[in-house]
């Protein structure tokens, strides 16, 4: 089994910059020609695109919950063949998962047999943080702490007083980031950033300087050398079809899974359009509409009145489709912004989304329909406004719990819509999907 570098940026908690740093070890490994395969921990659409940005090649989710252990691994040993580093960024604190440790980075870790990379915050701390540490080590010794990287330092004087907390300890240090401004993410919308002046380059190259500078990157490769299982030992995908897949892919729609679009093709032959700029759709026998940003463009799409139409007369002439969050929202008969000025859309479905009075809904979901369980996520801040007219709803929704959720699955002719963004990285697809609930009673 060869070794190969990898581990798992994980943290103490959320906010302590594991985005940052992980943006930054990206580039900076990058510079130094080497192949770098970036994941992101749980079902974050944003990360993987600047991940993507910053390593020059597509990062992937692992995420326990919307796929079994054997998918993760899976996942994890395609996507790093031929990849001479694997950095996984986690997601909240080390340990906290939607049950306990369940769907946590300490879990993927473990599962991947990985090492971790802990990112530390140090605004108020300073030898303090030995305490921290020691718990951390010791909490789960099957997480193996490869070692610590500080951020928010004051100065070379304030890390050496953590670094001899990590000597006492029996931690190894590996570098800090300092307390910078430059280093900050503007302002974000549903995690997204979305200042049109924000040049993200420019924000990974300067972040990869700081690395290179205060993180002692050589160490940090030989401690998270370990052994990889390569993809040759895995699973083989089945042949395509003559399907026509037809995608939705552009500024408005584009929380896309790269393991959905995989599976997708090999279900048929994958073509994208947009419709924001389209007129009409491409010759389809599936149409996968998935979330995104419509609200951030809704002049833009309702302007479009050759596309809002074509989807229209697909959807009524019994085309299959799946729409998913802002999908749904775009086949809706309007959509209204904040301040309640509505914007018209394909009118296919007899109801009206909304970004009235914001709210977030988040959360793993099961949908259940007709003896088969999907899973998911949901993530928005808008809502579907009751309407006069029926609208056939499906199946039940959980939460990670094994609690009721309130999200519906609405089902017209051969549509399928929800606020649910579906998950497929085994032998399935979001078609097989599309087909089990347009399949049930």
């Amino acid at each position: 089994m060869e070794q190969k570098v990898q581990f798992l940026i994980g943290a103490t908690a959320s906010g302590s910059g594991k985005t940052t740093l992980t943006l930054g070890l990206l580039r900076a490994l990058r510079k130094r020609e080497l192949v770098v395969q970036p994941f992101k921990c749980g079902p974050d659409y944003l990360d993987p695109k600047h991940h993507e940005a910053a390593a020059g090649r597509e990062s992937c989710n692992l995420d326990t919950f919307m796929a079994t252990p054997e998918e993760v691994k899976d996942v994890y040993a395609r996507r790093g063949t031929g990849a001479d580093a694997c950095v996984t960024e986690g997601v909240m604190g080390l340990f906290d998962g939607f049950d306990g440790m369940r769907g946590s980075s300490a879990e993927v870790a473990t599962r991947l047999g990985v090492p971790v990379v802990l990112v530390v915050p140090a605004r108020s701390t300073a030898y303090t943080v030995a305490a921290t540490l020691y718990g951390f080590k010791h909490f789960r010794p099957d997480v193996r702490i490869g070692g610590v990287i500080f951020n928010f330092v004051g100065s070379p004087s304030h890390y050496a007083s953590l670094e001899r907390a990590c000597r006492d300890v029996g931690v190894e240090a590996l570098g800090y980031l300092p307390k910078c401004a430059e280093m900050e993410i503007p302002s974000r919308h549903l995690g997204l950033n979305v200042d049109m002046e924000f040049c993200f380059e420019d924000f990974a190259e300067r972040i990869a300087r700081r690395v290179e500078e205060t993180v002692n990157i050589g160490r940090l490769l030989e401690v998270t050398a370990c052994p990889f299982e390569p993809a040759e030992a895995r699973s083989v995908a089945k042949p395509g079809s003559n399907l026509r897949i037809a995608v939705a892919r552009d500024e408005a729609f584009n929380f896309i899974y790269a393991e959905n679009l995989r599976a997708l093709e090999r279900e048929g032959k994958v073509t994208f359009f947009s419709p924001l700029h389209d007129k009409v759709l491409p010759p389809a026998d599936f149409v996968y509409l998935p979330g995104g940003y419509p609200e951030l463009h809704l002049k833009e799409l309702a302007c479009n009145t050759a596309m809002l139409g074509s989807v229209r007369e697909y959807c009524e002439g019994g085309g299959r489709m799946l729409a998913e969050c802002g999908g749904m929202m775009y086949l809706c008969e309007a959509i209204r912004d904040p301040e309640g000025k509505a914007y018209p859309m394909c009118g296919f479905l007899p109801r009206e989304a909304s970004m009235e009075g914001m709210k977030l809904h988040l959360g793993y979901r099961e949908v259940r329909v007709g003896g088969q369980a999907f899973r998911g996520h949901e993530f928005h801040y808008s809502h579907i406004a009751p309407g006069d007219a029926p609208i056939e709803t499906i199946g039940e929704t959980w939460n990670a719990r094994g609690k009721k959720a309130d999200t519906f699955i609405y089902r017209k002719k051969r549509t399928v819509a929800s606020y649910v963004h579906f998950y497929r990285a085994g032998e399935g697809s979001l078609l097989e999907i599309a087909n089990a609930i347009n399949g049930s009673n």
